[in-house]
C-alpha cells in the first residue's frame, strides 16, 4: 500500500484482512477549520455540505485517502478498514467525530436513509436497561453475526459503525467473520434452500411498513459466495427454511475463525456488507453502563 502523510497504515493485529489506519495529529489539526464550517444541522438538512467536508479531509492527503479506501472495502481479500485517530485530544468530541465518519462515509459511496433515525445516520445508545425490540440494544445478550440492510430495498454495499463514547464496559467486543474464512461456508452455500427467496421484515423501531423477498446466498461477478442474513428478521415459508436458517446460525456462531477484539473508543469501523458478518459479544452486567454508537450504511459510487 502506498504511503501517505499524517496517515499510519498496518494489518490489524487480529486479521490480515482488516487494516488499521490512523490519523495523525498533523492532519487532525487541519482538519478542524473546515469542520468547523459546517454544524451538524446543515450536513443532515444540506447533502452537498457532506461531500465538502469529505474533500477537505482527501485534499489533507493529496487524494490518496479516498484510494486507500476504496481500494480496500472493494477488495474481496480485504474489505474492512478500522480508522481512528492517532491521539484522542480534548478537540475531540462527539460532534466532531460525526463529521470525520460523514467525511470517511462520502469518500466511499452514497448513504442510505436511515428509516429508525429519520437521517442520512442513525446515533444510538446501549444502556444497563433496555425496552427495544431488536437486538440492537440489548447490552446483556449477543449481538449473533449478521449483515445489514438485509430488510430494506436500498443497496446496502457497505456499513460504518463508529464508537463515539464508552464507559463502565467490560465485555461487548467486536465478532467480524469473512465469508472465504468460515469452514462452513462451501456447506450452505451449495444447499439450494439458501438460493431461494426468503421473506424478510423488521420490527417496528425500525419504521419500516413493508417486507421484501431476497435469497440469503448469492454470487459476485466472480461467482463467490455474498450474504445477506441477520437470524432476527426472516419470516421461513417452511420447514425446509427454517431448519435451514438453524444450521447457518449455528454454523455461524459455531466457527472458530471468528474475529473477536475491542473497538477503541473514537474509531470507525467500516466493511463491505456482501462477505463480511458483523456481530458483538455481550457485555458484563453494570448498572452504570453507557455506551453510544453512530451507524451509516450505503451503496458505493457508481459510475454516471
Amino acid at each position: 500500500m502506498e504511503n501517505i502523510s499524517g496517515i499510519t497504515i498496518t494489518e490489524h493485529q487480529d486479521s490480515k484482512r482488516i487494516i488499521d489506519i490512523r490519523i495523525e495529529d498533523e492532519i487532525l489539526d487541519k482538519l478542524i477549520f473546515p469542520f468547523n464550517k459546517f454544524d451538524i444541522t446543515a450536513l443532515e438538512y444540506k447533502p452537498f455540505t457532506r461531500f465538502t467536508i469529505a474533500k477537505s479531509l482527501d485534499d489533507l492527503t493529496s487524494n490518496k485517502l479516498s484510494k486507500l479506501l476504496n481500494s480496500i472495502i472493494r477488495n474481496r481479500d480485504t474489505g474492512c478498514f478500522i480508522i481512528g485517530l492517532k491521539n484522542i485530544t480534548s478537540k475531540i468530541n462527539d460532534t466532531f467525530l460525526v463529521k470525520l465518519s460523514t467525511a470517511i462515509a462520502y469518500l466511499i459511496g452514497n448513504p442510505n436513509h436511515d428509516a429508525m433515525a429519520g437521517k442520512y445516520y442513525a446515533r444510538f445508545f446501549v444502556k444497563h436497561e433496555d425496552k427495544s425490540d431488536s437486538y440492537l440494544r440489548k447490552a446483556y445478550t449477543n449481538m449473533d453475526l449478521h449483515t445489514d440492510g438485509t430488510y430494506v430495498k436500498e443497496i446496502t454495499d457497505w456499513l460504518l459503525m463508529t464508537k463515539i463514547e464508552e464507559q463502565n464496559v467490560q465485555g461487548g467486543e467486536t465478532a467480524m467473520l469473512h465469508l472465504d474464512d468460515w469452514e462452513h461456508c462451501e456447506d450452505l452455500f451449495n444447499d439450494p434452500v439458501g438460493r431461494k427467496n426468503f421473506i424478510w421484515s423488521s420490527p417496528k423501531s425500525k419504521k419500516i411498513e413493508y417486507k421484501i423477498e431476497h435469497p440469503v446466498f448469492t454470487t459476485d461477478n466472480k461467482g463467490k459466495p455474498n450474504i445477506s442474513y441477520i437470524d432476527q428478521f426472516p419470516e421461513p415459508k417452511n420447514m425446509e427454511q427454517g431448519i435451514f436458517l438453524q444450521r447457518l446460525s449455528d454454523g455461524l456462531e459455531e466457527s472458530k475463525n471468528q474475529k473477536i477484539f475491542k473497538l477503541p473508543a473514537g474509531s470507525s469501523l467500516i466493511a463491505n456488507n456482501h462477505f463480511w458478518l458483523h456481530g458483538r459479544k455481550a457485555f458484563k452486567e453494570n448498572i452504570d453502563l453507557s455506551r453510544e454508537l453512530l451507524r451509516i450504511r450505503g451503496s458505493f459510487f457508481r459510475s454516471i
